[in-house]
């Protein structure tokens, strides 16, 4: 399936922001299931319940996103029609209620990915149907490393997307740090610094708050928030370490790696151009940032899960 853009949306930045705000998110009946971490957290996963035997997909959302985030509805509603089942799984403190612990969530939470994914697997012990993973932007870039890390130990996933990842998050970090690419920084920056706040009322002392009100971009804020809190020692540490492009060649699972080369959250130039046999590189020229909307006015956001259900479907 190739992408090909509607003619009325002629910029990365347009293919961005249109479908994301503009377009009906079609209606899912979720779920919500409250699960205590082990280190005395929680997460909030919203479910999708389908027929025995079907498929089961997960979605690991985005840098502030949630299961209402339009990639998760879209998706979310196609498996429902489907009769499939589904998870969109929130990183800690994006289900709308502020996390218990000091630590957040970040691009290379393998970990976080690791218990989540082996808790909704061995829930479906039984069941016959297929296991997918699918994760977005951050999500995706985080299903990316724990897929590189686990190596076969992961191969109990029968398939795998990855849509719009920040593959090297230092070009993508640089890429969101001029121009008007500050705008999705500020829009990011915007609900990220009131959680920080309201986590220091949790924790007083946990980082410098001065830092936090000054940082101005993605980069100030990591190396004060981001990065100390979950073991790395600045940002350029935690952006090296947590890229998934170092860990392509080591996937087994069959997964697709779906960019746009006109990504303002990545530019072209930058994407990885080597990958596992079992990994398949798709770089199509428009969609931006999750994107990837298709038809005439008002558009549809369909084209997407359209694309990630065929490739499951396909190589799982």
């Amino acid at each position: 399936m190739k992408y090909t853009a509607p003619f009325w949306l002629p910029s990365g930045h347009l293919q961005t922001i249109y479908p994301a705000i503009a377009i009906r998110k079609p209606p899912v009946a979720f779920r919500r299931e409250r699960w205590d971490t082990p280190d005395g957290d929680f997460i909030d996963v919203d479910f999708v319940d389908g027929q025995p035997g079907q498929p089961f997909v997960v979605l690991f959302h985005g840098l502030e996103g949630s299961s209402d985030s339009h990639y998760a509805r879209a998706l979310m509603a196609d498996i429902q029609a489907r009769g499939w089942s589904g998870a969109v799984p929130h990183f800690r403190g994006c289900s709308g209620e502020a996390n218990r612990a000091p630590r957040f969530y970040h691009s290379g939470d393998a970990a976080e990915i690791n218990w989540i994914i082996r808790r909704l697997h061995q829930r479906r012990a039984g069941d016959s149907g297929k296991f997918y993973a699918t994760g977005v932007s951050l999500g995706g870039n985080a299903l990316l490393r724990w897929l590189g890390e686990s190596q076969h130990q992961a191969d109990f996933v029968d398939a795998a997307c990855a849509v719009s990842a920040p593959l090297d998050l230092a070009q993508g970090g640089a890429s969101l740090s001029s121009g008007f690419n500050m705008l999705y920084t500020r829009m990011f920056l915007q609900t990220l610094k009131p959680k920080c706040v309201a986590k220091l009322q949790q924790f007083p002392g946990l980082f410098d708050v001065d830092a936090l009100h000054a940082a101005r971009d993605l980069y100030a804020f990591d190396n004060v928030v981001t990065a100390p809190l979950h073991g790395y020692r600045d940002t350029d540490d935690y952006w090296h370490r947590a890229s998934a492009k170092h860990v392509l060649d080591d996937i087994t699972v069959p997964t697709l790696v779906l960019n746009a080369k006109n990504d303002p959250f990545l530019p072209g130039r930058h994407l990885p151009q080597r990958a596992s046999s079992r990994v398949v590189l798709d770089y199509p020229e428009h969609g931006g940032h999750v994107g990837f909307a298709v038809g005439g006015l008002p558009g549809r956001i369909n084209w997407l899960p359209t694309k990630l259900l065929h490739f499951l479907e396909q190589h799982g």
